[in-house]
């Protein structure tokens, strides 16, 4: 599991909200489980397993939170 979350200098176009993030829960192969970023270019999106969608940032806490609740999710969920 990898956590990463920066408080940016200023909002850009790309991070409105002011911050940039990854967190990232997968297997020690690389495999992708679960994923929350913002990349450049495609802003916030969250990943489960092979499935990757738009993700409404509004706070840290809530991003957090989601991000272990679809870990919950993933192991209960049968690939």
């Amino acid at each position: 599991m990898e956590v990463v979350i920066w408080k940016l200098p200023n909002p850009d176009k790309y991070h409105p909200h002011g911050h940039k993030y990854r967190l990232h829960y997968g297997t020690l192969d690389g495999t992708c489980i679960v994923r929350f970023d913002n990349e450049k270019r495609k802003g916030d999106h969250r990943h489960f397993y092979d499935t990757e969608k738009p993700y409404l940032f509004t706070t840290i806490d809530q991003l957090t939170s989601d991000f272990f609740a679809d870990i919950a999710k993933s192991k209960r969920h049968k690939k």
